[in-house]
């Protein structure tokens, strides 16, 4: 019988062990070792049975044992003082602390947390980037705020049916059983907010408060009495719904997330974020909130706009532009054409998400073009999606280069301390010293070769357990009463070379083209030698049949009988999965499309555990293989198609694997040690900790984006706004003006015939400015070396000075360096200049010599 309301129950503890509750409760737990290793004290079983949840094994734990704690005067004191090292780590200053100009608070925005796995509330790399982002900013002591939705039944619970097919369920979450609560007036009712919708309806939230060590997470819920059904159910499930339902969360998120926080603020005394920053589109409209919030301050939409503009970081996640959330823009039209936005007219709200250029569609509001004309400051998540996005994104700057669009990147990091197997840090710890885990020079003869071997071996043992007991469950919960297969007993084997593969499983991340050679792979598996063995993971949208079916022949092929000990599919990938999965591999292997892999952290957090890489030139790997680190698989970027390009790679991933991976990992010195393969492991450690650290990530946040946001809106918004009206009448006059502005005659002179590096260009150009004066314009020589059909690359910029101005032309003079030999070629550009535009590009205006 199934009960028709589920509930949890909160453990009333002795008085004596009230710390566990404050421990419990923040989600700082999920990253300290010492708390969670108290919590296993409790229970050893409760604890591998709640899934390393500290609320679940309270509400499990029988009172008998809680009384016998009380009275364990060693156990007391122990929790006792982890409580006081939690309320130190809440107040000491930190980092963040010791930085000039830093804003009192930040607001962070995102669809999707991955925090712990006792908080499901996340779908992949998106949530776990932003709950790194969270606990990195904990520890560094960085004010953010941070806004979500709280989804009931979170993302989908995977199985696999017997014919290799995703099945998916969505269990509904119990609040109450969950490390949050309720945010609460002083007279203890719960905090709301409230959307106004089309024909008089409106939407409410209640407000969850989640502790991440310093940080507060905010998760806005809509299954409240006072909702309707229909409405009650918005905040059902993450990314679930079509695109009424996608509108209502994101509307939730952006201008309802405002709104939380300010009533947060009022009720906590907290300072109000002075930045706020945009992971991915999901979020845009909270710069809509704001603007109707300074209309109500007596600001015009396009004075607002500058405020808002310059307080707004705008993070893009995606490099494919299927990627993008969309809609209809007469969808648009009639959610804002309400009291949603007191002060804010519809048709501005339509202009900031219009594909209003080469390549748009008319009739589509564009979630990430509305988040790039509402941040002053945008980033892609490494180097080569930043240098996709300004590609992607560049018809919004017409007439700029790709280098000059204003989009820089910010390459993702992982929490080290979230990510790092205990079995490694304690070995550091031992080695190194306590506080040395994630800074160790890993290449000292501090640690020799065979205790690090030792440690590999003990977290591939680890895996290999895991994954049979993954494997039973599964068998078990399709054939309940029928006992395990018996080769369950030999799946995997902790002494092989084991390779990861875990990713979501769009297209483009090829989970099956390990399977484009199936007799190469099997060859691979089944080696007499040096035989391979291979973990894969991970999700497809439960709307894309293509990445099911790619799944359901992954699954068909592991279940082979002479290769199904060597390849296993595990279903339900998770956070819970992942902690053993990256450390317990050798190898992690990825190989999506280059270049439609924004980042892959996952390969990072394989990375911390001594993992060694294998994969396409993509993502952070682009930026960070240096050979000694793991391989790259070569792009077949030429191919003539897409089957080409796949065998292409696919074999020189077979190669790579046979003739270097497998031969470097079975070549054993006379102690059983792979000295040659423990030095690569040493190197990865030492060089990859620091770099692909969440907190260096964080970091260059702070310092690249944050900071120079929190001046910008500081600037903007003196003397009640005053700045922000004249840079909104200013713009509106330059772009009046603009038409008329021309380069109409350049010259140069001042080389010989011959040019020689070390001689100096002059040049003089004549400019049109119409009504604008030169103090509204920079007029620069762009110059580099000459490419096919005379493209500049490589280019710089000097200025160019005014020299007199007559019979309404003006004359710009300056000089430029010939500092390089080979080809050179140069130009002259007039771009709008005004001290609170933060780059060139900005206005999307230019005018250059023809």
């Amino acid at each position: 019988m199934k009960a028709i309301r589920r509930f949890t129950v909160r453990t009333v503890l002795p008085e004596a062990l009230s710390g566990l509750e404050e421990l419990s409760s923040n989600l700082r737990w999920s990253w300290h070792e010492p708390t969670k290793q108290l919590f296993a004290s409790i229970s050893p079983d409760g604890w591998e049975a709640s899934g390393h949840d500290p609320i679940g094994l309270l509400g499990a734990v029988e009172p008998e044992r809680l009384d016998e704690l009380a009275a364990d005067d060693d156990f007391v004191a122990r929790t006792d003082a982890l409580r006081d090292e939690l309320h130190t780590y809440l107040s000491e200053p930190r980092w963040y602390q010791t930085l000039a100009d830093a804003p009192a608070s930040i607001a962070y925005f995102s669809p999707e947390y991955g925090i712990a796995a006792a908080l499901p509330q996340y779908s992949g790399g998106l949530g776990i980037l932003a709950g790194d982002h969270l606990k990195s900013a904990s520890d560094l002591g960085v004010p953010i705020i941070a806004v979500g939705l709280f989804y009931r039944s979170g993302y989908f619970r995977q199985a696999i049916s017997r014919e290799g097919w995703q099945q998916e369920t969505y269990p509904v979450l119990d609040p109450d059983g969950l490390p949050l609560s309720v945010l609460r007036h002083p007279d203890g009712r719960a905090a709301m907010i409230t959307l106004a919708l089309p024909d008089g309806r409106a939407l409410a939230a209640r407000i969850w408060r989640v502790k991440v060590g310093r940080v507060t997470l905010l998760l806005l819920d809509t299954d409240v009495p006072e909702n309707d059904d229909e409405l009650r159910s918005v905040t059902d499930r993450l990314y679930g719904g079509g695109g009424e339902h996608r509108l209502l969360q994101e509307l939730l998120l952006g201008i309802g997330g405002v709104r939380a926080i300010g009533v947060f603020t009022e009720l906590t005394g907290t300072a109000e974020p002075l930045v706020f920053h945009t992971n991915e589109g999901h979020a845009g409209f909270l710069g809509l909130e704001r603007i109707s919030d300074l209309i109500g301050d007596g600001l015009s939409f396009t004075e607002a706009l500058q405020v808002v503009r310059a307080g707004t970081v705008f993070t893009t996640h995606t490099p494919v532009p299927a990627g993008i959330d969309r809609f209809e823009s007469t969808l648009i039209e009639r959610y804002f054409s309400t009291e949603l936005l007191p002060g804010v007219d519809v048709a501005d709200v339509l202009a900031l998400g219009a594909e209003d250029y080469d390549g748009g569609v008319t009739g589509t509001f564009n979630m990430a073009v509305m988040g790039l004309r509402l941040g002053q400051r945008a980033n892609g998540v490494s180097k080569l999606h930043g240098h996709v996005s300004r590609g992607m994104f560049g018809a919004l700057w017409p007439g700029f280069d790709e280098d000059d669009v204003p989009i820089t990147s910010v390459t993702n990091g992982v929490h080290a301390p979230s990510w790092t197997d205990p079995i490694l840090t304690d070995l550091a710890t031992a080695k190194f010293g306590a506080g040395n885990a994630f800074d160790a020079d890993w290449t000292s003869e501090h640690v020799s070769d065979g205790e690090l071997w030792q440690a590999r071996n003990a977290m591939r043992q680890q895996l290999v357990t895991d994954a049979r007991r993954r494997v039973g469950d599964a068998w078990s919960e399709q054939n309940p009463g029928v006992g395990d297969p018996s080769w369950y007993s030999s799946l995997l084997d902790p002494n092989i070379l084991t390779i990861g593969f875990a990713r979501r499983v769009p297209t483009y991340k090829r989970l099956t083209l390990m399977l484009h050679d199936e007799e190469r792979l099997r060859s691979l598996l089944l080696h007499p030698e040096r035989p391979i063995q291979i973990v894969i993971a991970g999700k497809s949208h439960p709307a894309d049949d293509e990445g099911k079916r790619l799944i359901q022949r992954l699954v068909e092929f592991a279940s082979e009988i002479d290769v199904r000990e060597r390849i296993v599919f595990l279903p339900n990938y998770d956070i819970a999965m992942a902690k053993l999965l990256y450390p317990g591999t050798d190898v992690w292997l990825n190989n999506p499309l280059r270049p439609l892999e924004a980042c892959g952290t996952s390969g990072m957090k394989a990375a911390l555990n001594g993992s060694l890489n294998l994969s396409i030139l993509d993502g952070w790997w682009a930026e960070y293989y240096d050979e000694e680190n793991g391989w790259a698989i070569p792009s077949a970027d030429s191919a003539g198609d897409g089957a080409e390009r796949d065998k292409l790679e696919a074999d020189s991933m077979y190669d790579l694997i046979e003739h270097q991976i497998a031969p470097r990992f079975y070549d054993r010195g006379d102690d059983g040690v792979p000295h040659r393969w423990v030095q690569s492991i040493r190197h990865t450690l030492s060089t990859l900790t620091p770099a692909l650290s969440a907190d260096r990530m964080v970091r260059e946040y702070v310092e690249r984006l944050y900071i120079p946001a929190a001046t910008a809106e500081e600037t903007i918004s003196a003397g009640t706004y005053q700045p922000a009206r004249e840079l909104s009448l200013w713009k509106s006059k330059v772009e009046a003006e603009w038409p008329a502005v021309h380069v109409t005659h350049v010259e140069s002179g001042g080389v010989d015939a011959v040019p020689q590096v070390g001689d100096t260009l002059h040049v003089r150009a004549q400019v049109e400015l119409g009504g604008l004066t030169a103090d509204d314009v920079t007029v620069e020589v762009v110059y580099g070396r000459a490419r096919e059909g005379d493209r500049l690359a490589d280019t710089h910029q000097e200025s160019l000075e005014l020299t007199g101005a007559a019979n309404g032309v003006s004359t710009f003079a300056g000089t430029v360096p010939l500092g390089r030999a080979g080809s050179f070629g140069y130009n002259v550009r007039v771009v709008p200049r005004h001290p609170l535009l933060a780059s060139a590009a900005e206005m999307g205006l230019i005018a250059v010599a023809v």
